[in-house]
């Protein structure tokens, strides 16, 4: 059966999440159902990231297994006709070798957070941001982060529901940008490791947070990583601001198609 990457673009506020559940609406069955429009004995997807309930993607990838032969863009076409009125879209898909894994082949993912301050309620963005009534100091944030790059145990910094086999992961990148607008400021957070524990990015900006108000001071960021404990951490930050906004393969499924 030939392979696909497909590449997924999703506004997450109407699901419960990537993952396919019982009882809630999911972005994988969502998807799963427009390849069942196309092929009703489809099998099921794989996806490079679970991401949680009201968090968006940017760059998404899963890859499904097709009966036909398809023509990669009448398949991303056909999809999302069939995905319609769902806020998710097939932005690319590539034909790939049998063993291609979204999940196991991946060598990194990207996300994004959006931070916006500002005192008015936020209307363009709403559901897309996490929004503050107060200034932050994005040096002292940046300076927090700093401490948070390299390879640490992160309890701290893990959802006691995570399931991953182990707290000890490798932070690539912590990087804290800032655009000023008429009527306030955002702040952007972007974020790239291998993988990620549950949770770990909304609890990093939470607590990049307190360390933009004041209420912590940046080296008390290295201090709460070394106590290895989830209690020592910073609030986590709602959901809709984060956004999976990419994954790494050794070769770029997609690059044939943008040549």
């Amino acid at each position: 059966m030939p392979r696909y990457a497909l590449l997924i673009e999703y506004h997450g506020a109407p699901f419960h999440g990537w993952q396919r559940q019982k009882q809630h609406p999911s972005v994988q069955q969502a998807v799963e159902e427009a390849i069942c429009r196309l092929e009703p004995d489809a099998p099921g997807i794989g996806a490079a990231g679970r991401t949680d309930a009201g968090v968006h993607g940017l760059g998404q990838v899963a890859h499904c297994d097709m009966a036909q032969d398809w023509d990669p863009f009448r398949l991303a076409g056909a999809l999302n006709y069939h995905l319609k009125p769902n806020p998710v879209s097939i932005v690319d898909v590539a034909q790939v070798a049998d063993d291609f894994h979204a999940r196991f082949s991946a060598v990194e993912r990207r996300y994004l957070f959006r931070l916006v301050s500002r005192r008015a309620p936020v209307t363009h963005d709403a559901g897309l941001v996490w929004q503050v009534g107060h200034d932050l100091d994005a040096g002292a944030m940046q300076e927090a982060a700093n401490h948070l790059l390299g390879l640490h145990d992160f309890t701290t910094f893990r959802s006691t529901m995570c399931q991953s086999d182990s707290p000890v992961k490798t932070l690539d990148e912590l990087r804290v940008e800032v655009q000023d607008y008429p009527h306030g400021r955002e702040f952007r957070f972007y974020v790239r490791a291998r993988s990620f524990l549950h949770n770990q990015v909304r609890s990093f900006v939470g607590t990049l947070e307190r360390v933009g108000a004041g209420s912590w001071q940046p080296n008390e960021v290295r201090q709460v990583l070394e106590a290895c404990d989830r209690a020592a951490c910073g609030p986590v930050c709602p959901p809709q601001g984060l956004y999976l906004a990419g994954v790494g393969y050794p070769q770029d499924p997609f690059d044939q198609n943008q040549q």
